[in-house]
C-alpha cells in the first residue's frame, strides 16, 4: 500500500493493511515501517488485540537481545467479495491474507433484478458457511456493472442494470450477515484487485480498462482509487466516438461502448459471417448458431482478416479515448482487462498504436499498456480487498 495513501490514514488502518500485505511482523518493525513511538503502538496494539483484528504469531528473528514477538491479523477474519458481472456472478470468502477459503462462480442475468440477484449471492455465502468456510463475515465488498454512490452504497440510473436504481445493496447484505458492507462500480474493484495482487502491485498512478459487456475506467491515483464527487468517475464507456453512430443503453449516439464491446464485437462478428466475409467464422455460425469473443479470438489466431479488422477496429476507437486520458491524467501504466481481454495482443497492438501516437512523447516514453495479470479474478479479489477496508476503518 502506496506511502500518500498511508499518511492520510489513522495509524489502525495503517496498521492492519500493513499486517494484510506483509504478513506476521514484529512490534519494532512495526514501529519502524509505521514511524511511530513505541508506546503509541503498543497501546495501539493492545486494544487492536483486545478487539480480536490481531494475535501473537511467535517470536521473531533477534536483532540483538530479548528476541521480540510477531504480532499478525487475526486468522479466523473473513472477508467476502462478491462480483457480478451483465451475465456473471463470482463470489468469494478469504481469509486475513487474502487468501480463499471458498469460491463460487456461475451464470447469472443482472436484469432479473436485485432481489433475485442478491438472494443467490446470500444462498452462496450461506453455503461456504455451512462447508466450514467462515464462522462469522467481518466485512462484504460488492462490485456491480453500473454507476453507483459510494457514499449511499446503492446503483444509480446503471443502464444495463433494470429496477436496481437506488436499491440499497449495502443495507441488504449487511442486515443479513450482520457485518459492514460496501458497494463499488465493478471496474473500481478490479483496479483495487489489480493494484493488490496483480501487474500494477507497485504502481500508485495507473488506469484499469475493462472491456466486457460494458466499458469502464478505473482510476487509480495517488495510491487509492479515485471515483469523482459522486462515485462515477471512469465512465468512459460514454464517450462519444462517432457522432452518427448508433444509439447507446444510454440513449446517446454514437459512445464508444455502443461500438465496441462484447455484444458489439458479436454482432459485427455475426455480419460479417453471413455476408459471406469470414469463411472461418461463417463455419463457426453455422455449427454453433452464434458467434462470441472467443470465436473471434480464435479466428484471428488463424489468421481470418475480417476477425482481424474487427478487433483493429475496436482497439483504435478505444485508443482514441485512452490517448485523451493519458493526456489528462498522466497515468504511470493502463491495464487492459475484462472478457474482451482475450483478443489478446492484436488488441493491445491496436490500443499501443493509437495512445503512443496521438499522445505527447512525455507521457508515454515510459508508459506500458499491459493485460491484466488477474484476470477474471481482478474483481473478486478487489472486491475482498475493499471489504478488508471497511472493516479497518471500523477499528477505528
Amino acid at each position: 500500500m502506496s506511502l500518500a495513501r498511508d499518511l492520510t490514514a489513522a495509524l489502525p488502518v495503517r496498521l492492519l493493511r500493513l499486517l494484510r500485505d506483509e504478513g506476521p511482523l514484529s512490534r519494532a518493525e512495526l514501529c519502524d515501517r509505521l514511524e511511530i513511538a513505541r508506546t503509541r503502538m503498543l497501546a495501539e496494539l493492545d486494544r487492536l488485540t483486545t478487539a480480536e483484528l490481531l494475535v501473537e504469531a511467535g517470536p521473531a528473528e533477534s536483532r540483538g537481545g530479548r528476541r521480540s514477538t510477531l504480532v499478525e491479523l487475526n486468522p479466523g477474519l473473513r472477508f467476502a467479495g462478491v462480483d457480478l458481472g451483465a451475465t456473471s456472478m463470482d463470489v468469494e470468502v478469504v481469509d486475513s491474507r487474502m487468501e480463499t477459503v471458498a469460491a463460487f462462480s456461475e451464470f447469472a442475468d443482472i436484469r432479473t433484478g436485485p432481489k433475485s440477484i442478491l438472494h443467490r449471492v446470500n444462498e452462496l455465502l450461506n453455503k461456504a458457511k455451512v462447508e466450514g468456510a467462515y464462522e462469522r463475515l467481518d466485512a462484504i465488498g460488492i462490485g456491480v456493472p453500473g454507476p453507483v454512490s459510494f457514499r449511499d452504497g446503492v446503483p444509480v440510473s446503471p443502464p444495463i442494470m433494470p429496477g436496481w436504481d437506488r436499491f440499497p445493496v449495502r443495507e441488504l447484505l449487511s442486515r443479513e450477515h450482520g457485518c459492514p458492507a460496501v458497494v463499488d462500480n465493478d471496474v473500481n474493484i478490479m483496479a483495487i484487485g489489480e493494484r493488490h495482487g496483480g501487474v500494477a502491485h507497485s504502481v500508485d498512478d495507473f488506469l484499469f480498462v475493462k472491456i466486457g459487456t460494458g466499458v469502464g475506467c478505473g482510476i487509480h491515483l495517488a495510491g487509492q482509487v479515485y471515483r469523482g464527487s459522486d462515485g462515477c468517475a471512469g465512465d468512459i464507456g460514454h464517450i462519444q466516438v462517432e457522432s452518427r453512430g448508433p444509439v447507446c443503453s444510454c440513449g446517446n449516439i454514437g459512445c464508444l461502448e455502443a461500438m465496441f464491446s462484447g455484444a458489439v464485437l458479436e454482432a459485427l462478428a455475426i455480419e460479417a459471417a453471413k455476408a459471406g466475409r469470414s469463411a472461418v467464422l461463417e463455419e463457426r455460425y453455422a455449427a454453433n448458431g452464434t458467434l462470441s469473443a472467443r470465436d473471434v479470438s480464435i479466428a484471428a489466431a488463424e489468421g481470418d482478416l475480417a476477425s482481424i479488422q474487427l478487433i483493429r477496429e475496436g482497439g483504435r476507437r478505444l485508443g482514441g479515448v485512452l490517448a485523451s486520458l493519458v493526456s489528462f491524467a498522466n497515468p504511470s501504466m493502463i491495464v487492459i482487462g475484462g472478457g474482451l481481454a482475450q483478443l489478446g495482443h492484436i488488441l493491445l497492438a491496436e490500443i499501443r498504436s493509437v495512445v503512443y501516437r496521438r499522445s505527447l512523447p512525455l507521457a508515454t516514453g515510459n508508459l506500458p499498456i499491459v493485460l491484466s495479470e488477474l484476470g477474471p479474478r481482478a474483481g473478486v479479489a478487489g472486491a475482498a480487498v475493499l471489504a478488508s477496508e471497511i472493516a479497518f476503518e471500523q477499528a477505528l
